[in-house]
């Protein structure tokens, strides 16, 4: 038997926070272009069982569109199980106005599937229960069990925080996660495992990374898991030395020279390193370099302006008396002498100063 498990899809999120609305949009559809393969690859592969751990939904009153999109997905599916605990965004969210023979949901109290020789339980965490639920689970020893919450690991409890030390010698085989963006997993216990499966696609410069799901295989009484990268596209972040660029296109080529950039992907680029103090605004034109390969990418200059104090100290120029008149004044620190004579030596060059 093979199950899949993931979490965190959040249809209907805006994303245009994140990015330009070009590309939110685009991003946006992906989301659920992705979801829909995902469904197919399981139909493709004989996987009959689906793990929804929490967030299907960006919100508790989600968009239209998006309720047709994933209830038409599940029905068009009958095939597969589509066990959906929901998660912190969407826990009061609405239900579907029929019943679907194979959408399995959750309440406040434990709720168990099982299939075959499996348990699949689950519990939608409130204030109410957060504590208690710990002691009311009980799970049969010679089952496999696999179990869903959707909130933060940790040593405490409460709503949306999960205590694995209370999990642990529960006879748990899988705890499937939801809650976190990124896939991780860990040891629960000596029988069994935790896993965070991400969210299927990122949505932003906090979600850089592969995503995808873990697919989980049950053999001859024997669980095993393992991450599958499954999306559409790769939001990926790079610091990238830009020492000596004169311009934007030098300031370009350095980063096409670091960084292999795939057309697919979206990325971040931290500019580092130091620049001549005459070097303007590097990270827009930079952006408009890099547009030609990649979807889309963001430049952010996080280099440091240097100025050669010494060219200056006896230079009798209008510049000179303005760097000896500022780096003299004690009452200012290194910084703010620099950032000083860094605009005021851009606006004598004719050049564009950012206050």
């Amino acid at each position: 038997m093979k199950i899949i498990h993931t979490a965190d899809i959040h249809l209907g999120s805006k994303l245009q926070s994140r990015f330009p609305k070009s590309v939110a949009d685009s991003r946006r559809e992906e989301v659920r272009s992705t979801f829909k393969r995902l469904v197919q690859y399981a139909s493709e592969n004989g996987i009959k069982i689906i793990l929804l751990s929490g967030d299907v939904f960006d919100s508790d009153h989600p968009f239209k569109k998006d309720k047709e999109f994933f209830y038409s997905v599940v029905k068009s599916n009958p095939d597969v199980n589509f066990i959906y605990l929901r998660g912190n965004h969407d826990i009061d969210g609405e239900q579907p106005d029929e019943i679907i023979e194979n959408l399995k949901t959750f309440s406040d109290g434990w709720t168990c599937y099982d299939f075959g020789n499996v348990t699949v339980s689950g519990i939608e965490m409130t204030a109410k229960n957060a504590t208690s639920l710990y002691s009311s689970l009980n799970l049969s020893r010679e089952r496999i069990n696999i179990v869903m919450l959707h909130g933060q690991t940790g040593d405490t409890c409460g709503k949306d925080k999960i205590n694995l030390k209370k999990l642990a010698n529960k006879n748990i085989d899988y705890l499937a996660l939801g809650h976190i963006h990124k896939p991780q997993s860990g040891v629960l216990d000596e029988r069994g495992e935790y896993a965070y499966s991400g969210c299927i696609e990122g949505r932003g410069f906090d979600e850089t990374g592969i995503h995808g799901f873990e697919l989980i295989d049950i053999t001859d009484g024997k669980l095993t898991h393992k991450f599958v990268p499954f999306s559409e596209r790769a939001i990926l972040e790079f610091d990238v030395c830009v020492t000596g660029a004169k311009d934007a296109y030098s300031a370009y080529l350095k980063i096409k020279e670091k960084i292999n950039l795939s057309k697919r992907d979206i990325y971040r680029i931290n500019m580092t390193g130091e620049l001549s103090y005459d070097v303007e605004e590097l990270a827009p034109d930079v952006e408009k370099f890099l547009s030609s390969d990649c979807m889309y990418a963001s430049v952010k200059d996080k280099t440091r302006r240097t100025i050669n104090i010494d060219d200056f100290m006896h230079d009798l120029s209008l510049k000179g008396e303005f760097v000896r008149t500022v780096y003299s004044d004690n009452e200012l620190s290194e910084d703010e002498k620099l950032k000083i004579i860094t605009c005021g030596l851009r606006a004598l060059g004719g050049g564009d100063i950012e206050l």
